[in-house]
């Protein structure tokens, strides 16, 4: 049975994150992923191209609460995309990634995005349902097969690189 969600955070505010928010942030990515290497991931060219539709929400104190990493489709400019999405392991389960999705959303579907999509590895439970309960759906299609009990394509970054496709439609 899930744990119940604790008391939202009421007093975030919301910003673009900039290049000068770099260095702090990739020295927290390996933390807040409970110690996996995500540094190698998460690049400086996150925040010098596409910063413009990208989320940091800090506490009323300053300290980073979490972020969002997301672009529109140069290819399909409707189509909006989550590179990652972080929140401080601290204060989880209050609404903040749900605030960072629906900051982006409500931002890229003023831009004409209609389809948001975003990639997890199916063994992810927490990721799995979190964007589940969001209103994401996996994509099947050929090739995708259930893997760890959801819709995965196998090696889709590669060699053992399996991943959840999802998407979620706008309006």
């Amino acid at each position: 049975m899930a744990e119940p969600a604790a008391t939202p955070i009421d007093d975030l505010r919301f910003r673009r994150p900039t290049e000068a928010d770099y260095p702090a942030l990739v020295a927290l990515v390996d933390e807040w992923w409970g110690g996996r290497r995500m540094q190698p991931f998460f690049q400086r060219l996150w925040f010098q191209h596409f910063a413009g539709t990208s989320w940091l929400a800090e506490l009323a104190d300053g300290r980073t609460a979490g972020f969002l990493v997301g672009l529109i489709s140069p290819a399909d400019r409707s189509v909006g995309y989550v590179k990652l999405i972080a929140t401080n392991p601290n204060i989880r389960r209050r609404g903040l990634g749900r605030r960072l999705y629906e900051q982006f959303i409500d931002d890229v579907a003023g831009r004409g995005v209609s389809e948001v999509q975003a990639i997890t590895w199916p063994g992810n439970r927490v990721s799995v349902e979190f964007h589940r309960a969001i209103g994401f759906e996996p994509v099947a299609g050929p090739g995708s097969r259930n893997i760890y009990g959801v819709t995965a394509f196998p090696d889709y970054d590669g060699p053992g690189e399996d991943r959840v496709v999802f998407v979620r439609r706008l309006g």
